[in-house]
């Protein structure tokens, strides 16, 4: 199966399946005469005698520097080399593969004058499992993600480093053995790769999917906390939430009503809603995890226009016959929408938090035993893992601070203000991995307590999550070693087996 994308069309949806599953990618046929018609033009650009940025000059302080024309192809290979300056671990393999595509939607377009050979190429190496490797720091976000493109440029070329079929070899050596051959690239080619936002945006894709997973899982999660310390669901009525008007709230609190529908634990203590009043992480769950959502929908919304964005330069803008520089590259947008991702999965983790605090406490968690554990005394129960979870909740809080307002002038001051996109979109990975845990955390805490109310039962649907969630990890009677249980339920809620046991994306769409 290959994923045909129209460039300026590609939806969240599309670009998630290409990340989660590896599925190829390539540009529709209906891309190519678009393609052709400004790879004509950058030719007799570069043939001629007017001076055009990247074509035939140098570039950033030396654009005022003309380059011969039998010169341009060692132009284009030396910007890529020189430019080449990533550090640190390698992107991961399914984020590599997603840039790659972002930059075959941008350049599809046909205003970046890259030649269809070596858009070919870039196809036929996702096609064949060769990926390049990006060194994940370099980029400050400003024109372009010049250093992670370099990289994958060179690999375009022949340099560098590229995995096959998951194994890390030179590029040349990759692409042999894949049964392709480098490109040599024309006037303009190479200044068209690596200009662009693909690096920040995939990364900060990444972070928008995986994030709105978990928030997904938190609407899961926070509704087994509430039957497991028999919280009141009179704060779910829809007139509360109409009454205030955000989406996202009201789509919360119809999830949850639906999730719960049915807990004979909620029946058991109707009646005390009137006397009783829960802490704010029950009662506020959906404006606190629907304020996230809707911040989580606007950056995503955000992100799908910057994937379907030209952002290199100059552009070819063929309608009017010229060759323009702009600052498209500027990858703002994209900073600001990690920042907000940030944000939300800062809250959601914050929340929840509070949520596993409730039910480990034996003063608010309506006569659980203390950590939620038979024996306490003898046993600590789940003690420590509310420390983890409150360890992790406090790193993302720092993690969350902004990183769009980090300016710092480079290349001699022509970049005088940058993004620092990459930076705001890279951490979204660690906070992510940190809320699995505190979900996943949550979640055998709900789990244990709701098994305390036995014979009572929660509902149908939580009843599906209490399933799964034993099946891969046993109540806790005696004290175990437990790591390996906090890492298999991180990895319920990571692989998306907590929200779909509920069907929460349904829900919050109003789907059945």
């Amino acid at each position: 199966m290959t994923i045909i994308l129209t460039p300026g069309a590609a939806s969240l949806a599309q670009l998630e399946t290409i990340w989660r599953t590896g599925t190829p990618a390539r540009l529709t046929d209906a891309a190519r005469p678009a393609i052709d018609a400004a790879t004509d033009m950058v030719a007799r650009a570069a043939a001629g005698d007017v001076a055009v940025y990247g074509v035939n000059t140098g570039f950033g302080k030396l654009a005022s520097v003309r380059i011969a024309p039998g010169d341009t192809a060692q132009l284009q290979r030396n910007l890529i080399l020189s430019h080449s300056c990533g550090v640190g671990e390698a992107l991961d393999i399914p984020t590599t593969r997603l840039m790659m595509v972002l930059k075959l939607l941008s350049v599809g377009r046909g205003a970046s004058g890259l030649a269809w050979d070596t858009i070919a190429l870039l196809q036929d190496l996702l096609a064949l499992d060769v990926t390049p490797v990006i060194p994940a720091q370099g980029s400050v976000g400003a024109s372009g993600d010049l250093a992670p493109l370099a990289h994958m440029a060179a690999t375009l070329i022949g340099a560098g480093e590229a995995y096959f079929n998951g194994e890390r070899m030179p590029s040349d050596a990759a692409l042999a053995r894949a049964g392709l051959s480098p490109v040599t690239l024309g006037p303009k080619e190479g200044l068209g790769l690596i200009n662009g936002t693909q690096f920040s945006t995939a990364c900060a894709l990444a972070g928008y999917f995986d994030a709105m997973r978990n928030a997904q899982s938190a609407v899961a999660t926070s509704c087994l906390s509430t039957d497991a310390i028999m919280g009141s669901t009179a704060p779910l009525e829809p007139a509360i939430h109409e009454l205030r008007g955000h989406k996202g709230q009201i789509d919360v609190a119809r999830a949850m009503r639906s999730i719960m529908h049915g807990s004979d634990i909620r029946e058991s203590h109707r009646d005390a809603d009137a006397r009783v009043q829960d802490p704010y992480c029950i009662r506020c769950q959906p404006q606190v995890t629907g304020a996230a959502l809707d911040l989580l929908r606007f950056a995503g919304r955000t992100l799908e226009i910057e994937a379907n964005a030209v952002s290199d330069n100059p552009l070819v803008l063929v309608d009017e016959g010229k060759i323009v520089s702009g600052g498209n590259f500027h990858a703002e947008p994209v900073a600001f929408a990690a920042d907000q991702i940030a944000l939300a999965v800062a809250e959601i983790g914050a929340i929840a938090q509070r949520r596993v605090a409730l039910m480990v406490d034996p003063t608010l968690s309506h006569d659980l035993p203390p950590f939620l554990t038979p024996e306490p005394g003898l046993n600590s129960g789940l003690m420590i893992a509310e420390v983890t979870s409150a360890a992790l909740m406090s790193e993302n809080k720092h993690l969350a601070n902004p990183c769009s307002t980090d300016s710092t002038p480079t290349s001699a001051n022509q970049e005088d203000h940058v993004s620092m996109a990459a930076h705001g979109a890279r951490r979204l990975v660690r906070m992510n991995a940190n809320l699995n845990v505190i979900l996943g955390v949550e979640l055998l805490c709900a789990a244990q307590g709701v098994e305390f109310r036995a014979p009572l039962a929660t509902s149908p649907v939580l009843q599906r999550l209490m399933q799964i969630t034993r099946d891969s990890v046993p109540a806790l009677g005696a004290d175990r070693y437990m790591a390996d249980d906090l890492s298999r339920a991180a990895t319920l809620v990571s692989n998306g087996h907590v929200a779909a046991a509920c069907a929460v994306a349904n829900l919050l769409e109003g789907t059945p």
